[in-house]
């Protein structure tokens, strides 16, 4: 029919470059024909692009193998229609991800997507969201906040759970702690005795936060989350310096990118009993913040990022350039 066809890529480029190189990694006996990981090693996929952990491919860190195979069984699928493509329109930048975007002239970065620059009102909510958090927000300090979300999927053990609150209790800062009713197997019992009695005042817990007015506030000092994509280029956006708790899929990836590429973040590691303990937590929280870098260094990508969304800019470019490829075939 000579119709022509363009594929979005939502999460990073990166993760892209990964799926479309999965022959390769089969041929060089990383995988197998299933997707199992046969060698624990780094990968790099060229000599720019950033390495990743093969234990962390994003098909091979969620649930059980069955689950893992039915995954890749559909990225498989996607490679397929995702070759068909003349264009991979991706929500990145080439300031996020230069490496994938030169050698992989195919994919078209023209982001950060982003719900606040949208001409409409919003429609649409995970749940209702706590507004009222945006007057705490006015109250507090300029960069003195803890903002700390895991999207709408993350499930804590009460373990992990009560380490959490008790490390954010620790750090003496002021905290925005966005607590779905499902982030924890526990939610009648969840909280350390007498949590909620010392941080009031301090700390504010909400069903569901309205993202990119938070990130973009004044008091707001860093993000303490799971490093999902949408959430990354947001608080890349907004020029807020990472806490990286990535759980599955592509999340391991954008901690790299965030770690040790863009410098703008610090991980959070486990301890031997497989936690992330409350000292870990306060530790890293105060040395995000008081270590000079991590902010100004945040601004600096946060400016670079925002300039190529210009009508000059690379990515403000890639889209005009993509509009004028529609019309014109």
């Amino acid at each position: 029919m000579g119709v022509r066809a363009v594929a979005f890529w939502p999460a990073a480029a990166a993760v892209s470059a990964l799926e479309l190189n999965i022959p390769k990694l089969i041929h060089d006996g990383i995988i197998d024909s299933s997707g199992s990981v046969l060698k624990n090693q780094m990968v790099q996929l060229s000599p720019t692009i950033l390495a990743m952990d093969s234990a962390h491919f994003v098909w091979a860190c969620i649930g059980d193998p069955t689950t893992q195979g039915i995954i890749f069984y559909v990225i498989l699928k996607n490679i397929r229609t995702l070759k068909l493509a003349d264009w991979i329109i991706c929500n990145s930048s080439n300031e996020l991800e230069t490496s994938v975007f030169n050698s992989y002239p195919e994919m078209l970065p023209i982001g950060p997507l982003l719900s606040s620059n949208r001409l409409g009102k919003l429609v649409g909510s995970y749940g209702p969201k706590d507004l009222d958090c945006l007057v705490w927000l006015d109250k507090q300090p300029v960069q003195s906040v803890i903002y700390v979300a895991f999207g709408s999927i993350t499930v804590f053990d009460q373990t992990q759970f009560q380490e959490l609150a008790l490390g954010l209790e620790r750090t003496n800062m002021p905290f925005l702690w966005v607590v779905r009713r499902n982030l924890t197997a526990e939610p009648n019992n969840a909280y350390p005795k007498g949590f909620k009695e010392r941080i009031q005042g301090r700390g504010r817990l909400s069903s569901w936060a309205p993202q990119q007015p938070v990130l973009s506030h004044p008091s707001v000092a860093c993000f303490l989350g799971h490093c999902g994509w949408n959430s990354t280029v947001e608080g890349v956006s907004n020029g807020v310096p990472f806490l990286c708790w990535p759980y599955f899929a592509d999340q391991f990836t954008n901690r790299s990118y965030i770690c040790d590429d863009w410098k703008v973040g610090l991980g959070l590691e486990k301890d031997e009993n497989g936690i992330i303990a409350q000292g870990e937590v306060k530790n890293k929280i105060e040395q995000l913040v008081t270590v000079k870098g991590y902010k100004e260094r945040a601004l600096d990508l946060k400016a670079k990022v925002m300039n190529s969304l210009r009508e000059d800019g690379c990515s403000g470019k890639n889209f005009n350039n993509f509009v004028k490829w529609i019309k014109d075939d």
